[in-house]
Formats: structure tokens, sequence, C-alpha cells
């Protein structure tokens, strides 16, 4: 299994704390990152997007259901309870930036990357991966509000 460093993690940190301050007026604070798989609740929604090109493997953002209520909110511009069509979309769309984003990073960087388009996941949920280590980095706002940014990626060798 390969292992995975600050390099492969950091430009999807970048992106993340760029694009939820651009589309949602959030300040984030990268938490401590744990090597552990994460296993969701059943209101756990969770934005899965591949990686493909220099670098291979899968990045996965994860938030509890009044979490994405709250960002949908915030990028739709208005009070969102429940997370139906305009809302999943909404999550989705913020997957694909926050990728699109980490790809010009790490292209900045000379790793040329390609990412899917996003997959939607709900409930009770666990991510690990089979060829490749897996980080997980919590983006901490406001009262302890929780974003979690799950990364396993290797290179090409």
């Amino acid at each position: 299994m390969a292992g995975i460093n600050a390099n492969q993690v950091n430009p999807f940190l970048i992106a993340a704390t760029t694009i939820l301050k651009q589309a949602c007026q959030i300040d984030a604070k990268v938490g401590k990152p744990s090597l552990e798989g994460t296993k969701g609740k059943n209101d756990t929604i969770a934005i899965n997007i591949c990686v493909t090109g220099e670098m291979q493997g899968q990045a996965m953002i994860a938030f509890e259901n009044d979490i994405a209520c709250d960002i949908a909110s915030r990028m739709c511009m208005m009070p969102i309870t429940e997370m139906d069509e305009i809302s999943q979309s909404a999550i989705c769309e913020l997957g694909n930036m926050i990728m699109g984003n980490a790809a010009t990073v790490f292209s900045t960087q000379g790793t040329l990357i390609d990412i899917t388009p996003p997959t939607l996941i709900r409930g009770d949920i666990m991510f690990s991966s089979m060829y490749s280590h897996s980080i997980c980095v919590p983006m901490i706002y406001e009262d302890n509000k929780k974003i979690e940014i799950h990364v396993a990626v290797k290179g090409n060798d």
C-alpha cells in the first residue's frame, strides 16, 4: 500500500479553504489530520470524486446533514433545511469547485490530474482505500462545525 505525504494532501486543503471562503463566506481552519478510516453516521452526506492522471485515487468531502444544509444555504443564499435536489446539486458543485481548484494547484506544481464527476453518498458510510493510505483532515468553522476532507491518492510510479 502506498504512503501519502503532505505534497499530495496540501493542494486539497488549499483548494477547500479557498473555495469555502469564496463560495460560502466560510473561514475554515485546518484541524488535526488523522490516518484512521472514518465511518459516517446515518446523517452523513459525502461527495466522492476520483482523481486520474499523474496521480490516482479519490477524495471525499463529508458533512453531517445539518452542516451540508448550512453550506447549501450559503451557496444558494436562502435558507435550506433539507437535502433536496437543489441543495444536493449545490453540495456536488462545491465538490467540483474544490477538486477543480485542487487540480489547478497541482498543475502549478507540475502535476497534472483530472477529476471525475462527483458522486453523492448518503447515510452510514466508511472511507478506506486498498491501494493508498487515506488521511482525514477536518476543516472547522464557526462553533466547531466540521467538514471532513478525506484523501487517498498515490503518484504514478
